[in-house]
């Protein structure tokens, strides 16, 4: 029955209005009414402060369940001018492909200005374990509110990096991983990307047998081991008739390098490609074409720089397997951000992907 004069299309226009109307998230102020406490005591729990007795932290917990409320850490904490001043600790070298790194670590604090993020490059010596741990020890909550690390696994930088955590410090490997820090660190799968070179060098030689030369700065780091583990797998499953050679470590020596890069060339005539593994490829291609080695010869490298895109241009280099450096940044500092915030990041937004750059798409 309809009251009054108001007619059925009017009520059910009502109801529709009402249904559409959209649900609020429940505030402090609902928490506080539910638990039957002040506003000021809710905001000590939800802060684990002390001076609350059990019973009445208990049943604002019982609130927060009941009302399913979800705190917006990231709001709460521009409220409280919440500062993140995030470090990002690199090697110190000429490397072309960290200089973009840290141009896109220029260019993410004024994208991320207006979350009051600030960022900072601290250089240290990849090859000094003990020197890293040092500085990573010096570091505490009030300097910094997260660090990004890109150095190479020791057991000194493990615990150092753990010490870090402990202090109230969010912490998380760059580029290079750490073995205890699977699940949270910033990077492309290694393994695939070395397992994508092998595909990609072993299809441009074809039928062509013969052996295939790897080149890395230093197998300590864990990703040049995990590309050559990738490498390896695809090559003995793939590529039977291609053989890989034990890893040539320059150590970022040119004389070293070309000393034993030539070495190798002598003492196989039959090889059929090169492989690049680590990010600078400018002095292993260099002292490859200073010693006038066959054109027809695959060579694989990795990252994007000014000089990968001109070897490829060139003829010089046949592919790059790169990781936009923009993207590892970005990512970098909104997993940091998601640790201080205590709030997880969308996995599926922060995965590197795996790039191939040839002549014709750079």
């Amino acid at each position: 029955m309809v009251a009054g004069n108001q007619r059925p299309d009017k009520i059910e226009e009502t109801q529709i209005v009402a249904m559409q109307k959209p649900m609020l998230r429940p505030t402090t102020k609902d928490l506080a009414k539910a638990a039957g406490v002040s506003r000021a005591t809710v905001d000590r729990v939800l802060n684990g402060r002390e001076g609350v007795k059990q019973k009445t932290v208990d049943r604002v917990n019982q609130a927060i369940k009941d009302l399913r409320f979800v705190r917006n850490l990231q709001a709460a904490n521009l409220a409280k001018s919440q500062n993140y001043r995030f470090l990002f600790a690199l090697p110190r070298s000429g490397d072309q492909f960290l200089e973009q790194i840290v141009q896109r670590i220029e260019e993410a604090e004024t994208v991320f200005s207006a979350d009051h993020v600030w960022c900072d490059v601290h250089h240290i010596d990849e090859n000094d374990p003990h020197s890293i741990s040092t500085f990573l020890a010096s570091l505490t909550k009030g300097d910094v509110a997260g660090v990004a690390i890109m150095s190479p696994e020791t057991p000194q930088v493990r615990d150092a990096i753990t010490r870090l955590q402990e202090r109230g410090v969010a912490a998380l490997p760059f580029i290079s991983n750490q073995t205890m820090m699977d699940a949270n660190w910033v990077g492309i799968d290694n393994r695939a990307a070395g397992a994508t070179a092998a595909l990609l060098l072993g299809q441009c030689v074809g039928q062509r047998s013969g052996s295939v030369m790897v080149i890395a700065e230093s197998m300590q780091s864990r990703d040049s081991l995990e590309r050559r583990l990738g490498f390896d797998k695809e090559m003995n499953e793939s590529f039977a008739h291609l053989r890989a050679l034990p890893s040539l470590e320059t150590y970022g020596n040119e004389e070293r390098a070309r000393t034993i890069i030539a070495a190798s060339l002598k003492a196989n005539p039959d090889i059929r490609g090169i492989y690049i593994m680590s990010s600078e490829a400018r002095t292993p291609l260099s002292i490859v074409k200073e010693l006038n080695v066959d054109p027809s010869i695959i060579k694989i490298a990795h990252e994007r720089t000014p000089f990968t895109e001109k070897a490829l241009r060139a003829k010089t280099l046949d592919g790059v397997i790169a990781q936009d450096a923009g993207h590892l940044v970005r990512s970098a500092i909104r997993r940091l951000k998601g640790i201080v915030d205590k709030r997880e990041t969308l996995g599926s937004q922060e995965n590197i992907r795996i790039e191939i750059l040839l002549r014709t798409n750079i």
